[in-house]
């Protein structure tokens, strides 16, 4: 099934023709529970490897026996998706109890080479905004699930890209590391279902006249719906509780839905290639190449959200009827920082080394 990103509540380029100069377009991934093929596009799905070709290891000194068995992790989310809407069976609890955190492979040194965890599957056939060096197509995405590499103890992400064509037998089965730091860095595997929407920057990044227009526009907005609510708000007394109940509902659905810039206009929420970079919890950073010191653009941003509360203007059309299933707020389980983590490339050379940027 396709996914639809809604139109925008507004044209915000008719409402404020500068925002033209910082429009940009991503790619939402809107990965959903599935079992995808090496073929394909995916997140944590098999990757198109030459059976040939050393897999990616994590090399660095950290502990990597201890924390949760990657086995664990995923047998605990199937019993939960089981008895979605039941009772747990007296079986499920007792696997279920059975399950901690603990140093689960002790004789695994600190200091040992271990596979690095496929995250992620990219084919620029299905996602344009992919720009990797020339002539290779694929990128294939991998991170050690353990948040305690480099100085600001972050997780260690690897880029691969390739050419598809180039990859003969490929190998099966694919390693994977035993253990995982926390139970969020494992992502279900995923199908995804690229659409192309377009995005307006960050508001803090736009100029001061352009800010200052969208600020009392938003103003102007809030103080209409407080007017609209005290000419519409129901009578204060009522025979019964359901009397009230029932025009408190009616008065909700009547309200229109509130319009924000940075909700609803500017960047889409979950897993993208592209686009822009949202600030939302902190000041905004530059992020530079350290090599050339040209600025670098989010390619991939890893999301925990396909959309929250502050963001349901983004929920696809086909799945408004679901918005409370975790499959379709959160399908790839994933929290990193403080839920959202952006991997930044060169664009004046994609082999230059990647950062990350957190939010």
């Amino acid at each position: 099934m396709t996914r639809t990103t809604p139109p925008r509540p507004l044209d915000v380029e008719a409402a404020f023709p500068a925002l033209a100069a910082h429009r940009r377009t991503t790619t939402r991934l809107h990965p959903r529970h599935g079992l995808p093929g090496v073929g394909e596009s995916s997140v944590a799905g098999p990757l198109l490897w030459p059976a040939d070709e050393p897999w990616p290891v994590c090399t660095a000194v950290h502990p990597k026996g201890t924390g949760h068995l990657l086995s664990d992790v995923r047998l605990s989310r199937r019993i939960q998706e089981d008895a979605r809407g039941r009772e747990y069976t007296e079986e499920e609890r007792r696997l279920l109890d059975g399950m901690s955190r603990g140093n689960h492979v002790p004789e695994l040194r600190d200091d040992a080479p271990v596979p690095m965890l496929a995250v992620a599957q990219l084919y620029a056939r299905e996602v344009p905004e992919l720009v990797g060096p020339e002539g290779q197509d694929l990128l294939q995405v991998f991170w050690c699930p353990f948040e305690v590499h480099g100085d600001d103890r972050t997780i260690d992400v690897v880029l691969n890209w390739r050419r598809s064509a180039d990859v003969g037998a490929v190998l099966l089965p694919q390693p994977e590391p035993p253990v995982a730091g926390r139970e969020e860095c494992v992502p279900n595997m995923c199908v995804v279902h690229p659409e192309r929407v377009v995005e307006h920057e960050y508001l803090g990044l736009l100029e001061e006249e352009l800010r200052e227009e969208i600020d009392e526009w938003e103003e102007e907005l809030l103080d209409e719906d407080d007017a609209d609510e005290d000419s519409s708000a129901p009578p204060a007394n009522y025979a019964t509780y359901e009397e009230y109940a029932a025009a408190m509902a009616m008065a909700r659905a009547e309200e229109p839905e509130e319009i924000n810039y940075m909700s609803d206009l500017s960047i889409a929420p979950g897993w993208k290639v592209g686009g822009f970079a949202s600030w939302h919890l902190t000041d905004p950073a530059p992020v530079d190449c350290q090599v050339c010191g040209t600025a670098m653009p989010p390619l991939l941003t890893v999301d925990m959200w396909e959309c929250d509360g502050a963001s349901r203007s983004w929920l696809p059309i086909e799945d408004r009827d679901s918005d409370n299933d975790p499959r379709v707020i959160d399908p790839a389980g994933v929290y990193l920082g403080r839920g959202l983590m952006r991997v930044h490339t060169c664009p004046t050379d994609p082999a230059h080394p990647h950062r990350l940027s957190f939010q």
